[in-house]
């Protein structure tokens, strides 16, 4: 089915993703804050995909309630200002029950705290911080939160026998999560944590962060990071000789997306999986669309923040953000790309799966 993309020019540029010949009257609408620029654009950009898929996909089986389902995608620019800007034009403009996004928990959490307070329903796709749970009643995870990557995490590294590890991310809501929850879990299996470093966002050098957790001498070092950033502290730990001791990266492709394959070689994480015959139609569909492999596994989170969303309106009988909430409580599970997904009484997936992945000129299974 064609796809119409249309760009309009508001506080971020809105990508109406809806089958082409669709009237507005004719469908229901949802809304999206996704970041297409800035630090993390190429995970956005992927998110932004996975939804174009749903929603070409859901249309090709006759639609939502009967109607064309169309997703008004606004660019956040990895900017919680811009992003919260976004969601009040989708919520108080638009007039959308759902708000699917962001990836950055800094960013997802004002967006989903003010979608909530409005009344609205708010689908977290790619943040994955502790904070997630505080946002409220009206907000669902279909991504699992950091204290089951971190427990993952900690276990895979301390069955390799690696017990001294050092531990770099991003000094926000996602970062220190992830970096608590990963050494309260690792202590606990008997680890040592022996430097732990939360580094400023947008520097343009990371090397004395770098020389600080090299200081320590650790076995290993398990780090998180994104965009440029991610590409940053790569080549400045490969120049800096790091790279010779191992790495491990808490969702590795994110890590390594935009990192020179030579600087990242060797690597090792943990990923967040697409799996079983959803994972494979995901996969397969996506190639058949872009004529090349999934960026990342954010956009198939997305793609199943969609199609949950549809379920749950479809089991509603109504497009009403308080019969879709009531209704995404009372799904039970749902089967999709990325697995089974049920929620508890909080609105946060109960389990997530995860890939032992390495780098070596891409991120692969190990």
């Amino acid at each position: 089915m064609k796809f119409a993309k249309v760009l309009y020019s508001s506080v971020a540029a809105t990508v109406l993703l809806m089958s082409a010949g669709a009237s507005v009257a004719q469908t229901v609408s949802l809304g999206a804050v996704l970041p297409l620029s800035g630090a993390s654009a190429s995970v956005g950009d992927d998110q932004r995909r996975g939804i174009e898929l749903a929603v070409e996909q859901v249309n090709a089986r006759n639609g939502v309630l009967g109607r064309k389902l169309q997703v008004m995608v606004e660019d956040s620019g990895g900017v919680a200002a811009t992003a919260l800007g976004a969601a009040r034009k989708l919520v108080s403009v638009n007039k959308v029950p759902v708000v699917i996004g962001e990836f950055s928990s800094g960013i997802t959490i004002p967006v989903a705290e003010y979608v909530v307070q409005q009344g609205d329903v708010h689908i977290n796709i790619g943040s994955s911080s502790p904070q997630v749970r505080k946002i409220g009643e009206g907000s669902f995870s279909v991504i699992g939160l950091d204290d089951l990557s971190a427990r993952f995490a900690a276990t895979d590294v301390f069955s390799q026998n690696l017990k001294e590890v050092a531990f770099i991310a991003p000094n926000n809501s996602y970062g220190q999560g992830v970096a608590s929850e990963f050494r309260t879990r690792f202590e606990a299996l008997g680890g040592k944590v022996s430097s732990l470093v939360l580094y400023s966002e947008g520097q343009s050098t990371y090397r004395r962060e770098l020389q600080q957790i090299g200081r320590s001498r650790p076995q290993a070092y398990v780090y998180s990071a994104y965009g440029q950033e991610a590409a940053t502290i790569n080549r400045e730990a490969y120049e800096l000789g790091l790279n010779k001791t191992k790495w491990y990266g808490i969702y590795l492709t994110m890590c390594t997306s935009d990192t020179v394959p030579q600087a990242a070689k060797g690597q090792e994480g943990l990923e967040v999986a697409s799996i079983g015959q959803g994972g494979k139609s995901y996969e397969d569909a996506y190639r058949q669309k872009y004529k090349e492999a999934p960026k990342s596994s954010f956009g198939s989170y997305a793609y199943d923040g969609v199609m949950v969303t549809v379920a749950a309106i479809n089991k509603a009988g109504s497009a009403d953000p308080a019969k879709i909430r009531a209704a995404m409580h009372a799904l039970g599970s749902y089967s999709g790309a990325t697995g089974t997904i049920s929620f508890d009484a909080g609105g946060q997936r109960q389990d997530q799966p995860y890939d032992k992945v390495k780098f070596d000129t891409k991120v692969v299974a190990r």
